[in-house]
């Protein structure tokens, strides 16, 4: 069996592994690679892999650095099974049917420019058509059980606790007589986070690709951010500022609604208006509340009760453009959950444009940020920025939560490779930049003897 990364090695975007053996070949994920102009250069070339030749893709979650290129399969004729778990179906269908329009309104755009400058137009690498027709490949896979996915090939899904439907992906291949186990972490949510069951650890694997997004560090701790945030929130509502909450529309913004709801209730903020100023996002909330199957007993038990449909009263939904747009009016004390959580498109785009520069204006930047991206440079401390083409001076106070992290910090990394590490598997660490993968590389060659593997783009691993 061999494993070529096409993607999310070395960095924290693009994550493609396939996965090839005498009678099968297959995909675990296949995303888009972001963080800027030359990522979405990157997005634009097809590996090297013959599709005619791909049995089956398997997805660990549904977020667009895990899903974005799956409609350039079908663009190149892939015709074969697409494995998920029922919320993750959900959820993709979510983010690639906008991921679509998205790309439909930048060409449009692009198209106008090119005309003007008597250029010729392009088209976006894939359309809504090859979106809807991936759509229909999608199979749901249980979790827990194993499942056949190609000849000689099954895999068990089990608890990632990183977004709704998120998986890690045991996978048995037999080939020559032998079996061997590879596992993929696919993102690992922290111990303890709202809503969603703990990542569940594998106890056996010959190889092992554990993600390392955070391997060099732990998070603050979630009772200190929240401690921070809601100070942040009640000196904004003294200053009747804006609250700006860039915020990825699958996960995060769920969190972070939870989180906002338990603040009300004890009464350790005031209440004011909050603006869900994201269509993705007040769908990938109903995706949630159709879901409670996969809460942990907290959550559960809250939905029960109805006090977390109370708690949110405050909240009010922003659809269209125009009730988007006329938030730009409405004077603080508020709070706006805007994509995309990174700051590279989306409507936070907007809000930061008109309130970048006042000083009463705060943002809250709650989830890890690529680099060459806008929120990347906020965070970095930058003094002034580009929007649309126009200079925007950072006058805003820049609060960094991260201990809201969909990601495990290095402890958690830590403690769900412990369970695996008895069985002395290869370890391979993926979807990581150095900083974060070279240090838990360290500490896994000095706690368990292993010689953790750090790949580069298109590296085979073969056992």
């Amino acid at each position: 069996m061999k494993i070529t990364l096409f993607g999310a090695a070395g960095d924290v975007t693009g994550s493609a592994y396939y996965v090839e053996t005498g009678s099968a070949k297959v995909l675990v994920d296949f995303g888009v690679f972001q963080g800027g102009k030359q990522s979405e250069m990157r997005n634009l070339k097809m590996p090297p892999i013959n599709i005619n030749l791909l049995d089956a893709v398997i997805l660990t979650h549904a977020h667009l650095d895990h899903t974005g290129r799956l409609p350039l399969l079908v663009k190149n004729g892939y015709n074969n099974p697409v494995f998920a778990t029922p919320a993750s179906i959900e959820m993709t269908a979510l983010i690639l049917n906008d991921s679509a329009k998205v790309k439909k309104l930048d060409m449009e755009r692009t198209n106008r420019k090119r005309s003007r400058a008597g250029q010729s137009h392009i088209e976006p690498i894939y359309s809504q058509k090859d979106v809807d027709r991936l759509l229909k490949l999608f199979k749901p896979v249980p979790y827990n059980e194993p499942f056949a996915v190609a000849p000689g090939m099954s895999i068990r899904a089990v608890e990632a606790g990183h977004i709704l439907g998120s998986v890690s992906i045991e996978l048995t291949a037999v080939e020559n007589g032998k079996k061997k186990v590879v596992i993929f972490s696919g993102d690992l949510g922290p111990q303890g986070m709202a809503i969603l069951k703990d990542p569940a650890p594998l106890p056996y694997a010959d190889l092992v690709f554990l993600e390392s997004t955070y391997g060099d560090r732990d998070h603050r701790s979630l009772k200190d951010t929240l401690l921070e945030g809601e100070a942040v929130i009640r000196q904004a509502v003294k200053d009747k500022g804006k609250i700006l909450i860039p915020s990825f529309a699958v996960g995060r913004t769920q969190q972070l609604l939870y989180y906002l709801a338990a603040a009300f209730h004890r009464g350790n903020v005031p209440q004011f208006p909050v603006f869900l100023d994201s269509p993705m996002a007040i769908e990938a909330t109903n995706i949630y509340m159709k879901h409670g199957e996969l809460y942990d007993e907290e959550a559960l038990e809250l939905a029960r009760s109805g006090e977390l449909k109370t708690d949110l009263s405050h909240v009010h939904l922003s659809v269209t453009p125009e009730e988007s747009k006329a938030l730009n009016d409405v004077e603080g004390p508020m709070m706006i959950i805007a994509g995309s959580g990174m700051c590279n498109a989306g409507r936070i785009l907007h809000h930061l444009r008109h309130n970048l520069w006042m000083p009463a204006t705060s943002v809250i930047i709650i989830g890890y940020q690529a680099e060459g991206t806008l929120g990347r440079q906020l965070v970095d401390g930058t003094r002034s920025v580009r929007i649309f083409g126009e200079t925007i001076a950072v006058k805003a106070q820049v609060h960094l939560l991260g201990g809201l992290s969909a990601h495990a910090g290095q402890s958690d990394l830590l403690r769900w490779f412990d369970v695996v590490a008895g069985s002395k598997p290869r370890v391979v660490l993926s979807h990581g930049e150095d900083k974060g993968r070279k240090p838990l590389a360290d500490i896994i060659s000095a706690r368990y003897g292993l010689a953790p593997v750090l790949p580069e783009y298109g590296d085979v691993i073969e056992i």
